[in-house]
């Protein structure tokens, strides 16, 4: 009896898990075209970010070549007028890179090459903290860093426990 209610525990644990992990998006940035200077000036990403709904955990993944782009987020005020100085995180030379969203609120993103913010290389989005949630209406303040690099920390999570997880199945059956 003890066995089949640990197994029973063990079975809803992980399709909490792997319902979790559903919920998480990878966010191509600006589809196609990835993340370069836009044709289309800035309205190219703000079309792009206004199709999609953001959530924490997701994932940006912004395309570029290494030493033609970077990326990085900045303040509200360092976004709109492409100032550098008071950027939130370490700019990310290295393309691709994924950036995961860790709050809710507003997030701004941009490459700091040359005049590539000013030509429309940036990206403001709007994550909410669930999925259906609505997000913030306003911006107030720098929104904390997002964790930064390829391996987001809730598919970190996932992995560890899932294998703890099938460890423990396995046993049972052994």
């Amino acid at each position: 009896m003890a066995r089949l209610m640990s197994m029973a525990v063990i079975g809803v644990v992980m399709a909490a898990m792997m319902h979790y992990s559903a919920a998480q998006t990878v966010h191509e940035v600006g589809d196609t075209i990835g993340w370069t200077v836009p044709t289309g000036g800035a309205a190219t990403y703000t079309s792009w970010a206004a199709g999609k709904q953001f959530v924490v955990g997701d994932t940006l993944a912004f395309n570029f070549v290494t030493g033609n782009h970077d990326v990085v987020e900045v303040s509200k005020e360092s976004f709109d007028a492409c100032d550098f100085s008071s950027n939130i995180g370490n700019i990310i030379t290295t393309g691709p890179a994924n950036i995961t969203i860790t709050t809710a609120g507003y997030h701004y993103y941009v490459c700091t090459i040359g005049r590539h913010c000013a030509a429309g290389q940036k990206l403001e989005i709007s994550a909410s903290a669930t999925p259906g949630a609505s997000p913030p209406s306003s911006s107030t303040g720098s929104p904390p860093p997002s964790s930064q690099g390829g391996d987001s920390s809730s598919s970190t999570l996932f992995a560890s426990v899932f294998v703890s997880s099938m460890s423990l199945v396995v046993s049972f059956f052994l």
